[in-house]
């Protein structure tokens, strides 16, 4: 059976198609629902995908795009259920971000809190292995800040907006430290060829070797990768 030709201007089925007027309820059950499932799924992922932005404003961005673009060319898609899910999402921005602001288990729940990952030019791991937060996208992110070294780096804290808040030493106390500029990266090894100071590639620890050797574990995080620090 062929489908009847969509009229155009026909302001029903703009609005409303053929659901009832009370449909706009479950709409907005549905609306509210998907927003907790968004908010979840964020939450879980890891705040490094939530650059710039809250968890709440990004769930904002998600719903109101989602909502503003099927009405746009979805012929059955009425214009009454974008706009209960416009106000449906603007309200639980409103409230979760009402309660986020007076709840701090909440706002920490969802939003997480700043971590130390780098102190005195190590890596904190214990810290940084809960984060979802990788070691080259560490090192880029020093990078872009000019840093070449990890004896550089005084502290360095995640940030609940993913963001890295950076301190440095000033340039009579920085120390040797793990390069992180790709090319001396690559020249690790497990053995020490010679004498000198040497970083561990995993934490940034660095120890000072009196002779050559085949084979060292870092003391602080048991690895066995070590470069020539530099300084």
């Amino acid at each position: 059976m062929k489908p009847e030709p969509v009229q155009p201007f026909d302001w029903e089925r703009i609005f409303i198609h053929e659901f009832p007027w009370t449909y706009l309820g479950e709409v907005a059950f549905r609306t509210v629902f998907m927003f907790l499932v968004v908010l979840a799924a964020l939450t879980v992922s890891g705040k490094r995908e939530v650059r710039q932005l809250s968890i709440y404003e990004l769930v904002l961005l998600i719903g109101l795009g989602s909502a503003a673009g099927d009405p746009m060319f979805y012929h059955d898609v009425p214009l009454a259920s974008a706009v209960v899910v416009f106000l449906v999402i603007m309200g639980c921005y409103k409230l979760a971000t009402y309660i986020s602001d007076r709840n701090k288990t909440v706002r920490t729940l969802l939003e997480g809190k700043p971590v130390y990952v780098i102190e005195d030019g190590c890596i904190l791991t214990e810290n940084f292995d809960q984060e979802d937060l990788g070691l080259e996208e560490l090192f880029s992110d020093l990078r872009v800040e000019g840093i070449e070294h990890l004896g550089q780096v005084r502290t360095a804290i995640l940030e609940p907006n993913g963001q890295l808040s950076l301190f440095t030493f000033k340039e009579n106390d920085i120390r040797p430290g793990l390069p992180i500029l790709p090319n001396e990266l690559k020249r690790h090894s497990e053995s020490i060829p010679q004498p000198g100071d040497y970083a561990c590639c995993a934490c940034g620890h660095v120890k000072t070797f009196s002779a050559s050797v085949d084979h060292s574990s870092c003391q602080r995080c048991k690895k066995t990768k070590w470069v020539k620090a530099v300084k």
